[in-house]
């Protein structure tokens, strides 16, 4: 990189992170409703819900969209489980985090633009980042809207929103990284080696935690239901963006030191990252 853009620390990331209180119960702690899970994909709506729920949001719902989606998750029985259309329908609702396995449809289309409209804050991830590259009308509701929004475009993703190839991308992320969070309002992670993060006040990060060993299925889910579960437990998006991706890359940095880089898996990040949590906000 030609500028030089600070690091996230561990510090910085968890200092705001708020201290629980004695006499504390879920409703301090926010509500997070995944909306994604298509035919085929329920398992990433799934990875992200239990992210969030392990992380500590206080009640995770998650809005199915498969035909035939469970009735509960029993790895996981905390969790609430909808259609997606009962879960839009929810009161109460802190953090909307949409996209995950979601699919392209008439039917994720109509979702994600309800979702724009909620006075919920709001991760995009995945499909939901698709969506919105091939439709101007939707890209219109998100730069109107007035509530957090965090997107967390992979290149491929980055490069559908900007319009540009992968290669244009790759070859000056800190301008595309910059140029998604002006265009959209939002905060912004530009995934990949050295993640980098814009804030919506326009404050650049990059993130330094992180292996190899994390190119594997579902580690977006993950993070999203991360970013989510932050946000819901008070910290703002940009904050609970910044932690949720240096925590993230640890988790995965941990279980690479003392487990396993190749054959990781995203549901072991998830439970090393609540682990590392737990003692970062011990320390803190």
């Amino acid at each position: 990189m030609s500028e030089r853009i600070p690091a996230i620390s561990t510090k910085q990331a968890i200092a705001n992170f708020p201290k629980r209180p004695r006499d504390s119960h879920k409703g301090l702690f926010g509500t997070v409703a995944v909306i994604g899970g298509a035919n085929g994909m329920i398992g990433a709506a799934l990875m992200a819900a239990r992210a969030a729920l392990k992380l500590g949001a206080g009640c995770v719902h998650v809005g199915l969209l498969a035909d035939n989606a469970p009735g509960v998750d029993f790895l996981q029985p905390e969790l609430m489980l909808h259609s997606a259309s009962e879960a839009m329908q929810l009161k109460g609702v802190n953090v909307l985090a949409v996209g995950c396995g979601m699919g392209h449809d008439t039917a994720a289309q109509k979702f994600l633009h309800d979702a724009l409209a909620s006075p919920s804050a709001l991760v995009l991830d995945a499909d939901a980042l698709n969506l919105l590259a091939d439709d101007a009308n939707l890209q219109g509701d998100l730069r109107a809207r007035l509530h957090p929004t965090v997107l967390t475009p992979h290149p491929g993703e980055a490069a559908r929103l900007l319009a540009c190839s992968i290669t244009e991308v790759q070859a000056d992320r800190v301008a595309a990284v910059r140029q998604l969070a002006q265009k959209f309002g939002c905060s912004v992670v530009l995934k990949g080696a050295d993640s980098l993060c814009a804030t919506r006040d326009g404050r650049l990060f990059v993130n330094n935690t992180g292996n190899p060993g994390m190119s594997a299925a579902g580690m977006g889910d993950v993070l999203t239901g991360m970013i989510a579960a932050f946000i819901a437990q008070g910290l703002t998006a940009d904050d609970a963006m910044l932690l949720a991706v240096h925590l993230h890359g640890a988790a995965g940095d941990a279980l690479a030191e003392q487990q396993a880089r190749i054959g990781m898996t995203a549901t072991e990040v998830t439970e090393w990252a609540r682990w590392l949590l737990n003692q970062w906000a011990s320390q803190s």
